[in-house]
């Protein structure tokens, strides 16, 4: 399926650092509540992500990730997802997050 270019603009991928990272242990699947600070233009948005499997909370910290920033936030149990953490999964299914192979600001938008 094809769509049109000005669908794939108007989806806003930015990347942010995170600054917090914990267990969500009220998640139907093993997650991680993460905060992300996307810049002084996005601020700081929350997010639950199913990336156990390949990460601990301390190694997260400080890791630039891709995110979508312009979803509707979504409720995970007790928790408000603000944004959509990107990965991709590996051969056994595990999650492998999305970043810049090089720092960029906190905020720059995905070309």
């Amino acid at each position: 399926m094809t769509i049109p270019f000005d669908d794939f603009l108007a989806v806003e991928i930015h990347v942010g650092t995170v600054i917090a990272a914990e267990p969500f242990p009220e998640a139907r699947k093993p997650a991680f509540k993460l905060t992300i600070d996307f810049g002084p233009e996005i601020g700081t948005r929350r997010s639950s992500a199913q990336i156990t499997a390949l990460y601990t909370p301390d190694e997260l910290v400080g890791r630039q990730v891709m995110a979508v920033t312009n979803f509707a936030p979504r409720q995970i149990g007790p928790f408000m997802s603000e944004v959509l953490v990107l990965g991709a999964s590996d051969g056994e299914g595990r999650i492998s997050l999305l970043a810049p192979d090089h720092p960029v600001p906190d905020g720059a938008r995905m070309h």
